[in-house]
This record gives C-alpha cells, sequence and structure tokens, in this order.
C-alpha cells in the first residue's frame, strides 16, 4: 500500500515538471503568432471603367429577312417552251439568257413584215420616178394635171405603206428577241414552275421566280411611340441597323435603315421598317428570322457601366468600386435606362471609377481583391 502510494507522489511529480517546462514554450508560441498576423485573402474579380459621354439607347425588335427584288418570270409572247438555261437554285446574273421558247413561227412573220416591206419599197421607189418623169412635163403642157396629180398620190400611198411595212418588222422582230428571256438582275432562281415541250401563254404562264438577295432586306415593325424619336435620329444623318440570326454565334451584321412605311398599321399600332444589307455573305436567305436592333434615342453626357456591374439589395441598386489601396466599396446607385450591354447610372458615379464586373459574391465592403483577366 505504501509502495502504490509513493508510485503515485512520483508521477504526479513527473506532470508537474512537464507543465513547468511546456509553460513557457506555449507562450512564447503564442507571442510569435501574434508577432506574425496572417494576410487576409484576395478575392479574385474582372473590373471595368465607368464611363462617361453619349450614348444611343435602342429598340431590339424580331424580323424577317426578304429579297430585296422579286420577279414572277412570265413570257411576253406565246410558244413552246424550247429550254431553260438556269440551274434551278442556281445564281443568274444580269442579262444571262434564261429561257427559250421556240421562235419558228415568230421568225415566220419576220420574214412575211420583211418581204411586205421591200415589195412596198419597190412600189415606192417606181411611184417616184414616175413623179420625176413627169413634172418636167406638166409645165409643157405634154401631161394633163390631173394625171400628174395621180402619180403623186400614188407616191404618197407608197411611203405611207413602206412607213406601215417599217412598223411591222420592228414589231415582228421584237417579238422574235421575246422567245429568249434575260435575267433583268443578278438573282437566285427558284424552282422551274413549267418545263420545256410545255406551251406557254403570253403574259400568264409563270416559267421561274427570281429573288434578289444581294442586298436584301431585313424587314420589321416598331410601335408606333418610337417613332418620333427613330426620326430625330434620322435627322442626325443615316441610321444604323444590326442584325443577327437567333442561335447562332455569327458576329452581328451592319445595315442602314431605308425605308419607313407611309402609315401605320392601326390594328397592331406599328409601323413597317426596312434595312438594306449588302448580304455579300450569303448569310441570309428571305423568310429568315432575325433579331433588329437600332438605335432610338440619345442621351448626352452620361455615366455608363456594364450592365453585369450592377447588384441589387433591399435598399436599392449598388456597385462595387475598387479603390486605389485594392479594396473594394459598397456604393449605392440610381440605374436609368439600358442599352445593349451598357446602362446609365444617373446617380452615385463620376465616370471615372473602377467597378467591379464579377466575383460580386464574394465582396463586402473592404473586401481587398486581385483583379484578373479570367477569375477562377
Amino acid at each position: 500500500m505504501q509502495r502504490s502510494s509513493r508510485k503515485k507522489v512520483v508521477l504526479l511529480a513527473a506532470v508537474l515538471v512537464a507543465v513547468v517546462v511546456a509553460l513557457p514554450l506555449f507562450r512564447g508560441g503564442e507571442r510569435a503568432a501574434a508577432k506574425s498576423p496572417v494576410a487576409p485573402a484576395e478575392v479574385p474579380v474582372k473590373v471595368a471603367n465607368a464611363h462617361r459621354g453619349d450614348l444611343e439607347l435602342t429598340l431590339k425588335v424580331i424580323g424577317r429577312a426578304e429579297a430585296f427584288s422579286t420577279v414572277n418570270v412570265q413570257a411576253r409572247v406565246s410558244g413552246q417552251l424550247q429550254a431553260l438555261l438556269f440551274k434551278p437554285g442556281g445564281r443568274v446574273k444580269k442579262g444571262d439568257t434564261i429561257v427559250r421558247i421556240d421562235p419558228s413561227l415568230l421568225q415566220a412573220q419576220l420574214d412575211q413584215a420583211q418581204g411586205n416591206l421591200a415589195k412596198d419599197q419597190a412600189q415606192l421607189d417606181n411611184a417616184r420616178t414616175v413623179l420625176k418623169r413627169y413634172q418636167p412635163l406638166l409645165g409643157k403642157g405634154y401631161v394633163a394635171q390631173s394625171d400628174y396629180d395621180t402619180y403623186k398620190a400614188n407616191e404618197g400611198i407608197y411611203a405611207a405603206s413602206v412607213k406601215a411595212d417599217q412598223a411591222a418588222v420592228e414589231l415582228a422582230r421584237t417579238q422574235v428577241s421575246y422567245a429568249q428571256i434575260q435575267a433583268p438582275f443578278d438573282s437566285l432562281a427558284g424552282a422551274p414552275l413549267v418545263y420545256p415541250g410545255a406551251q406557254v401563254n403570253a403574259n400568264d404562264t409563270s416559267i421561274v421566280v427570281l429573288n434578289q438577295l444581294r442586298p436584301i432586306h431585313l424587314t420589321f415593325a416598331i410601335p408606333e411611340t418610337a417613332l418620333a424619336d427613330l426620326k430625330a435620329s434620322m435627322a442626325r444623318g443615316a441610321v444604323p441597323v444590326t442584325a443577327s440570326v437567333p442561335g447562332t454565334k455569327a458576329p452581328p451584321m451592319s445595315a442602314e435603315l431605308d425605308f419607313i412605311n407611309n402609315a401605320v398599321d392601326a390594328g397592331t399600332g406599328t409601323i413597317q421598317l426596312k434595312a438594306r444589307y449588302a448580304n455579300d455573305d450569303d448569310r441570309l436567305t428571305p423568310g429568315q428570322f432575325v433579331e433588329v436592333v437600332l438605335p432610338t434615342t440619345r442621351l448626352a453626357d452620361v455615366v455608363t457601366v456594364p450592365v453585369v456591374a450592377l447588384q441589387n439589395s433591399p435598399l436599392g441598386s449598388f456597385v462595387f468600386v475598387v479603390n486605389a489601396d485594392g479594396t473594394v466599396q459598397q456604393r449605392m446607385v440610381t440605374a436609368g435606362p439600358s442599352s445593349g450591354a451598357q446602362i446609365v447610372i444617373e446617380k452615385g458615379l463620376a465616370g471615372t471609377e473602377h467597378v467591379v464586373t464579377d466575383g460580386q459574391l464574394l465582396l463586402a465592403d473592404g473586401t481587398r481583391v486581385r483583379i484578373v483577366t479570367d477569375p477562377s
């Protein structure tokens, strides 16, 4: 029993010695930690500059591509369709012969008209010869005045017949030229509506539809309430229009407004507009949906920031402004209208600040940030 008590006393003494030895070391570690504080972590963010200047407010609407010109090709003479000289769905150039109609009957009519002209021309030449022969004899009394008047009348009749024959020849020649149809402009041909061997009737039978696609029109409508602002924009010069095809990643297309309809549609309260796009890249096809953006109002000397910089809270809208020391400040602002990716800040910014556009969820007033191109 005494031996066990002695062991406990020795063990307790050893523990006390260990505590006495370890206590100064622990306190030294606390002092070292107090002397070397851990720096707060920096939050990676993206930033953009606030900008002061003029801003064009825009209107986004849905429209369609429309052929600049459309022609339903019909024959101007009747006859049998002899040949189609275009590739269905292919391009044709202005002046290219695209349709040929059998010219046999038309050529025969031309030959007949030329024959009549030659006959009457010969009779006219003879009448002029007779008149020239008898004119000197009239003064000498060898020819009666009535006979001379008859010769002169015959010369006039044959001259008139020649003029009529010349007109008939020109008409027949024109009719022959109609047997070949030329493309009126550079265009894209559709599917044939009739084929070689079919009988076509003048100004009745449709042969093919041609669509002019270079340039092409963008047709859309805007509310009548935006018409006054649009006219004010037109007064400043040409109105640029941008368009894009929904669901594609291609860059927007640049067009120019060139038509405003002459009346507002009373049923919809909208007015039709058209913009001209060169379409040299063949990006648009008639009937295709497009998203159209056009300017309406110009705001002068306003402060703008990217829309993604604006945050909302129960107290209102705010942005995070990056200070010179690398910290951020939560700045309450009053937002105005937006245009595309920019929004007007009516109050709260001077236009010289750097605002955070990405990484706001990890920020608070005074947070230190690190500006990166693509925060992870």
